[in-house]
């Protein structure tokens, strides 16, 4: 049966205006996310409301928990590539908006893809989503070909290994093609999802319909892609309200599928070409880390995706409040790989990045914090997707599996891309690493195979 709007704008607003924070109530609901249970509507919007220093800081410390007793110290590495700019959508915010006549269009060619993925791969990319503009030529069958090429295209050792989605909805069929050539996560932001903040911000083209937006993930479940990625563009209404609606999306499929989100994303309105929109919801830097920290906290088992829109400085901050995924190296003008070392110009993208960093100085910064850098697939290419994956990470086995993994693709990376300053932090923290495994089978397995990649076996995983 198909899916209804199932977003109700004066439930979530009474919610969030009926939430009454004690210390007592705050510290319930804090234990009962690091008991690994999804935190309700209702116990959300108490978070939201707890505006004392002291209540804030609880919040805080409680997201660090979570990053360290369910994630551990991996953060996932991608990398976003643009494959087309044209758009018959006019939202008020995108610098592709069909209004937007400065902007340069460009679709790339199959030849262009493999120029622009032999390019990543040589920086040592294994993970990458492709962004599509909202367009006819951008058809499931388009998209499908992508993929395709990208999965097809390798650079000496270097390959994709994972090929993620960001595009616009789908009918079923639709979803089905990509399922077929293999994609992970397919992810559609609502942007907002509030009614008539929506239809005000997106006044005309395909993407004006809500209800079609809104339940376009629905339809990608119902053709077996049960890898889901949401998200909101925060600073188009007030963040309290979009961080329910969030929740409320995500409650939607575990009531509907029996299952949450892969992901969530969380990007805040950027510069952009010819943008028109009202600075009246920006969301300034503290209310962005405590609504990183109360998402971490409502779905504890859920990936969080920190991206290159925000700067170095904050994204190193907003990391230990349970970060499980970035973006590094980012380049997302069209053909921007191949032409990494120019300046950014807005014509030439979406919105303006804040992060620029090259992902070996991503890296080298990783590494030196002590996170250990991941490039992992295993889950994906295991079947170990959605309520699959929410098995092992309900009860807080992504640590057990994942740093292993992780440790290995880091590994490749140390061997075929590292600078000599990553090098040598890289091997202490790999034996810091191997030194926490409390499992011997697994630390002794590792220590296997990890040799195995020295010796130049690569793609190995548990």
């Amino acid at each position: 049966m198909a899916t209804k709007d199932f977003i109700d704008d004066e439930k979530l607003e009474e919610i969030l205006n009926d939430a009454e924070p004690t210390e007592a109530e705050i510290e319930r609901i804090i234990e009962k996310s690091l008991n690994k249970q999804r935190l309700s509507l209702e116990e959300t919007a108490t978070l939201l409301q707890a505006e004392k220093p002291e209540w804030i800081e609880k919040i805080y410390d409680g997201a660090r928990k979570i990053k360290e007793k369910i994630y551990g110290d991996r953060v996932v590495l991608f990398a976003p590539l643009y494959i087309g700019n044209k758009c018959i959508n006019d939202c008020t915010y995108c610098g592709f908006k069909k209004s937007n006549e400065d902007a340069e269009r460009h679709t790339l060619s199959e030849k262009e893809i493999r120029q622009q993925i032999k390019a990543m791969e040589s920086q040592g990319q294994k993970r990458s989503i492709l962004v599509y503009g909202s367009h006819p030529d951008y058809d499931a069958d388009f998209m499908a070909d992508t993929v395709k090429t990208v999965y097809d295209t390798t650079e000496d050792n270097g390959e994709i290994r994972r090929v993620n989605i960001n595009a616009k909805p789908l009918d079923v069929e639709g979803y089905k093609k990509l399922k077929e050539v293999g994609i992970g996560t397919y992810q559609i932001f609502q942007e907002t999802y509030h009614h008539e903040t929506y239809q005000k911000v997106h006044p005309s083209g395909p993407k004006s319909d809500f209800e079609w937006r809104l339940t376009g993930l629905d339809r990608a479940m119902e053709a077996g892609i049960d890898d889901l990625g949401i998200g909101v563009l925060f600073g188009l209404y007030d963040w309290k309200y979009e961080v329910l609606g969030l929740l409320e999306h995500a409650i939607h499929f575990e009531d509907k599928f029996g299952v949450g989100p892969h992901t969530v994303s969380f990007p805040r309105i950027k510069d952009a070409s010819n943008i028109d929109i009202s600075d009246e919801y920006e969301v300034d830097d503290e209310e962005f880390k405590r609504l990183v920290a109360i998402l971490r906290l409502a779905i504890p088992y859920t990936g969080m995706i920190l991206t290159a829109r925000e700067d170095a400085e904050l994204r190193d901050e907003v990391m230990q409040f349970g970060i499980s995924q970035i973006d590094a190296g980012t380049r997302i003008e069209m053909e921007g790989y191949t032409h990494a070392d120019e300046e950014q110009e807005l014509d030439k993208e979406q919105f303006e990045i804040g992060d620029t960093r090259s992902l070996e100085e991503v890296m080298y910064e990783l590494v030196r914090d002590g996170y250990v850098p991941s490039f992992c697939t295993a889950c994906y290419r295991l079947g170990r997707t959605g309520e699959h994956f929410m098995e092992f990470a309900k009860p807080g086995f992504i640590k057990r599996y994942c740093t292993p993994n992780a440790l290995l693709t880091f590994k490749e990376y140390l061997e075929d891309y590292a600078s000599q300053r990553i090098k040598d932090e890289g091997k202490k923290l790999i034996q810091q690493q191997i030194a926490n495994i409390e499992n011997e089978d697994i630390k002794t397995e590792l220590i296997e195979k990890l040799e195995r990649v020295k010796d130049g076996e690569r793609d190995l995983y548990f």
